[in-house]
């Protein structure tokens, strides 16, 4: 609900402001959530406005302590700070009456993938006796509509492309918004001027014809100063969208985007002519029809709110209205791949539209990043296959972009992200398998160190981790940091990637079905207390535990055996590299061996999956040394 009241006190005109909430689950303790935020929000958005309050979510306000109102005109006086705690006293009773709400039970928890479609704009359907809301208080807040789009499992849903689709169909009858904010449950306005920013790129005359969309970076309020689990994602954010934003933008991100309604069907509107090619482009809905010649009319567009018929909401929101149509394919947001912000901003730039990424000193937007390897793991698992859904589609970049793109460095960003889960386990496997296992058979396989082209090798490894390094460095953070980069990246590569683009190709041959976890939003007291004390939780699935440890155990033995053919046998300036290559994994998954040998907590590895590791590692040994002999 904090995403809800954190959107609603936006700094925004409030009846150009319409606020959405999709609940998947059709879930009744939502719809009572938003009831009760709703309430609150009357005593919320007010103090917001008069104060200048930034951070418009009441839980990060109150717990942070932030007294916004001393930083916007000086209210820091008695009454200030009176009215503040009448506000967290309210606030307080909010959550209390949400909680409760949540401990009475859902009666329909069990039918979350089957249920018929719910759509009630709080603001007409809200009724308080004592505490009525007047009607000229309804008119200084948003619209607040509830969402949940009918399921049955003989249907499929499309995960959260699907949900967003819907969004986008119920918001056109409703309020019919020319810009949209795409916004995660687990994130929060963090500065209430972030709408009015990001029209400052859309109404700019020089480029607004054709900017599709703003995109604001994600960051975390929840992250560690060490950051073992790399939960920031500095790279995508600081290192690599700054330069695709030179090249035309970079792609929708899940989250923090205000992106423009028109991007989203333009093209099917131009090519469809008559009513009949128009409902088989956006379905049989006369209302959404109409209202797709209204985008480009804010004189018209904030007229009547609210004026779509109960039928015709229900209507859209169907599990089968977007049969036979366009939807998914060439309108709205695009399926195919579970990474539909990936796949539909691609598609967006290769028809002609361009994106802004802003990245202002305040953060925009907060929320929670993973901080347990389990949610981390699964999360790269599921991004690694939908990367991949696209990379061996035809709508490769490599293939489909160049004849779409205006510039091919474009699509070559573009075909780096799609392709990376493959080049990184492919390499990772190897790098971390094939020099070890000719070590253990006796087999150089580099230049010893006295030959002159050991240093090729040398320079090669010395660059690579240097210019890493210096991104690192460059973007604020640590040597630290850059170490916990590269053991996520190891453990990443040789899990995640790999399942991923495993479950990619499996897709693509039909062996099995499309399936979408979302990670857990809800933190793990001990789970928690691991993180921020920088030791990492090994509670996740074998799945992922027994890769890491075999590859762990298996360079072990390399290294040992490599040290002792150097002393015993004199062999070190001949394999002095394939030495290196095991001991360089080893410093770098210290961790894993921790969790293996020293560690009992509960976050251990157990004594189970190193036993099953180290007989998986045996086996790999056994066949790799038939193939190197």
């Amino acid at each position: 609900m904090n995403t809800v009241l954190s959107a609603m006190a936006m700094d925004y005109p409030p009846e150009k402001l319409h606020v959405y909430l999709s609940d998947d689950a059709g879930a009744a303790v939502t719809l009572n959530g938003m009831r009760e935020a709703w309430r609150f929000a009357k005593w919320w958005l007010p103090f917001c406005k008069r104060y200048g309050i930034k951070c418009t979510a009441p839980e990060a306000y109150f717990s942070a302590g932030e007294d916004d109102g001393d930083e916007n005109g000086g209210f820091g006086g008695s009454e200030f700070v009176q009215e503040k705690d009448h506000i967290k006293e309210k606030y307080e009773a909010f959550k209390k009456s949400v909680t409760e709400n949540a401990r009475i039970g859902d009666t329909r928890s069990n039918s979350r993938r089957d249920h018929s479609a719910v759509i009630e704009v709080i603001q007409e359907t809200s009724s308080d006796n004592a505490d009525a809301i007047q009607a000229n208080e309804a008119k200084n807040k948003p619209l607040l509509i509830y969402v949940s789009r009918e399921k049955r499992p003989s249907q499929p849903h499309h995960f959260k492309a699907g949900a967003l689709n819907v969004l986008l169909r119920e918001s056109a009858v409703i309020s019919n918004s020319p810009y949209i904010l795409g916004l995660d449950c687990d994130m929060h306005c963090h500065d209430a001027s972030s709408a009015r920013q990001a029209m400052c790129f859309h109404l700019d005359p020089k480029i607004s014809h054709s900017l599709a969309f703003v995109q604001f970076p994600q960051k975390f309020c929840n992250i560690s100063n060490n950051d073992i689990y790399d939960s920031q994602l500095r790279s995508g954010f600081k290192v690599l969208w700054k330069g695709y934003d030179g090249l035309g933008g970079p792609c929708v991100s899940g989250t923090g985007y205000y992106i423009k309604r028109v991007s989203l069907c333009e093209s099917s509107i131009s090519e469809a002519g008559d009513a009949m090619k128009l409902r088989q482009c956006f379905g049989p809905s006369n209302e959404f029809i109409k209202s797709l010649g209204q985008i480009n009319k804010p004189d018209r567009m904030f007229v009547q709110r609210n004026n779509a018929q109960p039928n015709e909401t229900q209507l859209l929101a169907s599990c089968a209205y977007e049969d036979g149509t366009k939807w998914g394919k060439e309108v709205g947001f695009l399926y195919g791949s579970v990474v539909e912000d990936y796949f539909t901003g691609f598609h967006l730039h290769c028809k002609g539209w361009i994106s802004v990424y802003c990245d202002p000193k305040r953060p925009q937007f907060l929320g929670s990043g993973t901080t347990n390897l389990d949610d981390f793991l699964v999360q790269g698992t599921r991004w690694s296959s939908g990367l991949v859904d696209v990379a061996i589609s035809k709508f490769n970049p490599l293939i489909y972009g160049p004849f779409k793109m205006p510039t091919f460095l474009h699509c070559m960003c573009y075909a780096e992200l799609a392709l990376f889960p493959i080049f990184y386990f492919l390499s990772l496997w190897g790098f971390a398998t094939i020099p070890q296992l000719c070590l253990l058979n006796g087999i150089p396989l580099y230049p010893q160190v006295s030959n002159t082209y050991f240093i090729v090798f040398s320079f090669i490894f010395l660059s690579s981790h240097s210019k890493h390094l210096y991104e690192v460095l460059a973007t604020g953070s640590t040597f630290r940091h850059w170490v916990n980069e590269q053991r996520i990246w190891m453990m990443k590569s040789v899990t995640s990637h790999l399942y991923g683009s495993v479950d990619a190709f499996m897709k693509k041959l039909g062996m099995r079905e499309a399936s979408f976890f979302p990670t857990n939003k809800v933190d793990d007291v001990e789970q928690l207390k691991r993180y921020n004390m920088g030791v990492f939780d090994f509670q996740t699935s074998r799945l992922f535990l027994v890769p890491m440890v075999a590859l762990v155990i298996l360079n072990m033995a390399s290294f040992v055996v490599g040290i002792a053919r150097g002393i015993f046998v004199g062999e070190l300036d001949k394999m002095f590299i394939q030495v290196f290559i095991p001991f360089y994994v080893i410093v770098m998954n210290y961790p894993i061996i921790e969790g293996m040998l020293i560690r009992k907590d509960k976050g251990s590895i157990p004594l189970s999956v190193t036993l099953v590791s180290a007989l998986v590692s045996l086996i790999f040994y056994f066949f790799g040394s038939i193939i190197f002999m």
